[in-house]
């Protein structure tokens, strides 16, 4: 881990002292990732009611700069200037570095034709059946771990050589052993679970931020 990277960890640890028990858990979740990002993967998303939200605000942090402005490089900002005179000095100036992100909870025609059509249970393992790809990470989120439509896409997941980051409290529940990392955070009631969600997912984000853009 890289000094930088290594900086937001630990105040992380610092703010959240609870967090030392499962530190381990959130470096490997951050190095699956950065894995798949080095390789041209993705993350995908899914959780329900406010593991939904979560889902959708951590693509808010990755897609865009979190606390990085994440300018465009000299040569793509070329390419735009080259492809409109009028609009790309500003598509340049204002487009920011993306780390691919995905949250699978956002597709309301998909998701609401494949259960009437189908099976609504499985519309996120439907989704990540036709989004993945072997090499990118599915994070789950699940306050108690027993989702199922967490796991049903979890085990989509694992069948497609896709490495599944369980995000959890409790004791992990079903979800737990389907995946490649598991944080289970300190807790077991529902609304402190989450409240201990958005510090994790916050530090892991700035880690990749740091890891990838210089400014």
């Amino acid at each position: 881990m890289e000094k930088n990277v290594k900086a937001i960890f630990d105040e992380l640890l610092m703010r959240h002292p609870e967090f030392n028990m499962i530190k381990g858990s959130i470096e490997e979740a951050y190095e699956i990732i950065k894995k798949s990002y080095d390789n041209g993967g993705k993350l995908l998303i899914a959780g329900n009611g406010g593991s939904a939200a979560d889902s959708e605000h951590i693509v808010g942090e990755l897609m865009k700069g979190f606390v990085k402005r994440r300018p465009v490089s000299r040569s793509f900002r070329e390419k735009l200037m080259y492809a409109d005179e009028v609009e790309g000095e500003k598509l340049a100036d204002r487009l920011q570095g993306a780390l691919p992100a995905i949250a699978l909870t956002g597709h309301t025609a998909l998701t609401t034709a494949y259960a009437n059509d189908v099976e609504g249970t499985f519309s996120f393992a439907q989704q990540l059946y036709g989004y993945g790809k072997a090499g990118d990470v599915f994070l789950g989120i699940s306050t108690s771990g027993n989702s199922r439509n967490i796991t049903a896409a979890a085990t989509v997941a694992k069948a497609m050589d896709i490495k599944v980051i369980a995000l959890t409290g409790c004791t992990g529940g079903r979800l737990k052993p389907l995946a490649d990392c598991s944080i289970v955070v300190p807790s077991s009631e529902t609304f402190k679970i989450q409240e201990l969600h958005l510090p994790v997912y916050h530090a892991l984000c700035l880690m990749l931020e740091e890891t990838y853009f210089e400014s």
